[in-house]
C-alpha cells in the first residue's frame, strides 16, 4: 500500500469492537481506525465518541468508497458478511472478516472469487492463529517434542447461557442469522487452529442435537475428524451441561499436548521432555492478528489467515452438522 498508515474502516461496533479487536487496529504500529459504521448512526456516534474515532456514518457504501478507507474490517454478524465483503472487493480494497467466515460454503466461495477477480486479500479474524500462546504449540510439534501426532481430542461444555434460559432474543443462536448456534459460533475457533498445525480437514462427520430447547440451533455436537496430514481428530461440546470445561489432547507417538482454546492456564508438554507455557494474551486479543494484517498489506510475511482456511472451517463443520 502507498500509505504508511494502513487507514481501516469498520462496519459494525457490536461487542467484539469494544475490546477484542477495535483497539487493535489503532494500537498495532502503521495503522489506524479511520472510520466507522452502525446502521443506527447514533451507535456508531457513540461508539466514536468514547474510542475517539474521528468520523462515523450509517451508510456502509459510503466508508468502503471513502479515499481515505483503504481496507475494511466486517465486524457484523455472519449473514451480513457476503454483502459487505463483495461491497468491498467491487471496491477493490483488502477485508477481514469476522469468524465464521459466512452463513455457508457456498457464501464463502462466491466470497473467494470475488476477491480472486478483484486482486485483493480476504482475511477472516481466526486471530488465534497469530497468538503467541499458540505459536507455542505450533513450535512442541514442528521440533517434534510429541513424536508423530496420531490423533488430536477436544472437549468443550459449559453452563446454560441464563439469557437462553431467560427466553432473551440472542443472534448467535438463531441460524438465519449465525449460520447454527455455539457450535458455529465458538468451534469454529478451534477448527481453525486445529487446521493451521495439521492442515486443513479433509473429511468430517457428526451427530448433533438440541437437548435443551431454548432455541432453534444445536447444542450439543459429536463429531471426528481427519486432516491432510492423515492426523485423525475428535470433538464434543456442549452448551447445557453443569459446568465448564475446555480442553485438548494432542496424543503423539512419543508423548502428548495439553491445552485449552479459550481457557487462560497453562499449556503442558508430556514426552521424553516435560515443558510449561503459559504466555498471556494481549488485553486486546486481536493485536497481533492486525499487525499481521499491516505485514500482509505491506508486502511481508502472509497473514495466517486468509479466506482459504476460513472457508474450510465452514465447510467442516457443515458436514459435522449434516450428520
Amino acid at each position: 500500500m502507498a500509505n504508511e498508515t494502513v487507514r481501516w474502516g469498520m462496519i459494525g461496533c457490536g461487542s467484539v469492537t469494544e475490546r477484542k479487536s477495535g483497539p487493535a487496529f489503532w494500537q498495532a504500529e502503521g495503522s489506524s481506525l479511520e472510520m466507522v459504521m452502525a446502521r443506527r448512526e447514533e451507535q456508531a456516534e457513540d461508539y466514536c465518541q468514547r474510542h475517539r474515532i474521528a468520523r462515523y456514518t450509517s451508510d456502509a457504501q459510503a466508508l468502503i468508497s471513502d479515499p481515505n478507507v483503504d481496507a475494511v474490517y466486517v465486524a457484523t454478524p455472519p449473514n451480513s458478511h457476503l454483502g459487505y465483503a463483495l461491497m468491498a472487493a467491487e471496491a477493490g480494497k483488502p477485508c477481514v472478516v469476522e469468524k465464521p467466515m459466512a452463513l455457508n460454503t457456498k457464501e464463502c466461495d462466491i466470497m473467494l472469487s470475488a476477491f480472486e477477480k478483484a486482486g485483493v486479500p480476504l482475511f477472516v479474524a481466526y486471530y488465534r492463529r497469530s497468538l503467541p500462546r499458540f505459536a507455542v504449540v505450533q513450535e512442541w510439534l514442528t521440533e517434534g517434542l510429541i513424536g508423530k501426532v496420531r490423533h488430536v481430542h477436544w472437549t468443550y461444555h459449559r453452563a446454560p447461557n441464563p439469557d437462553d434460559v431467560a427466553g432473551m432474543p440472542n443472534w448467535r443462536v438463531n441460524p438465519d442469522i449465525a449460520g447454527g448456534g455455539y457450535f458455529v459460533d465458538l468451534a469454529s475457533h478451534g477448527l481453525n487452529l486445529f487446521q493451521q498445525w495439521f492442515g486443513d480437514i479433509s473429511d468430517a462427520k457428526g451427530i448433533a442435537a438440541n437437548q435443551q430447547g431454548y432455541y432453534e440451533a444445536e447444542d450439543a455436537v459429536s463429531a471426528c475428524f481427519s486432516f491432510q496430514s492423515g492426523v485423525m481428530g475428535s470433538g464434543y461440546w456442549n452448551f447445557a451441561a453443569s459446568e465448564r470445561e475446555d480442553r485438548v489432547e494432542i496424543i503423539g507417538s512419543e508423548g502428548k499436548i495439553v491445552c485449552s482454546v479459550f481457557g487462560e492456564a497453562a499449556f503442558t508438554l508430556e514426552g521424553k521432555t516435560s515443558l510449561v507455557s503459559n504466555i498471556v494474551n494481549p488485553e486486546a486479543v486481536q493485536l497481533y492478528h492486525v499487525e499481521n494484517l499491516i505485514a500482509h498489506l505491506k508486502g511481508g510475511k502472509a497473514h495466517p489467515s486468509l479466506g482459504g482456511s476460513g472457508r474450510n472451517t465452514t465447510w467442516a463443520m457443515e458436514k459435522i452438522l449434516a450428520g
